[in-house]
């Protein structure tokens, strides 16, 4: 019984996700719009900072604070 639940759980996130990726439209980016005024890119730096560091440093901040307000009980 197990085993079926294993095998229905999995069809159902995998037609889940398969739905979802081929109804999703496709991103024309390629194709600019009215009024498109894009900005420069970021360098690899930048990216590196703004999806890798910042989301780290603020999980940091926030474990930090709960592990001092933990402490103080």
């Amino acid at each position: 019984m197990v085993n079926l639940n294993k095998k229905r759980a999995v069809a159902v996130s995998l037609g889940t996700v398969l739905l979802t990726l081929m109804t999703s439209p496709a991103a024309h980016a390629l194709n600019r719009d009215d009024g498109d005024d894009p900005g420069s890119g970021l360098s690899v730096a930048e990216t590196l900072g703004l999806f890798v560091v910042t989301p780290i440093l603020l999980f940091a901040v926030i474990a930090g604070l709960v592990v001092l307000s933990d402490r103080k009980r």
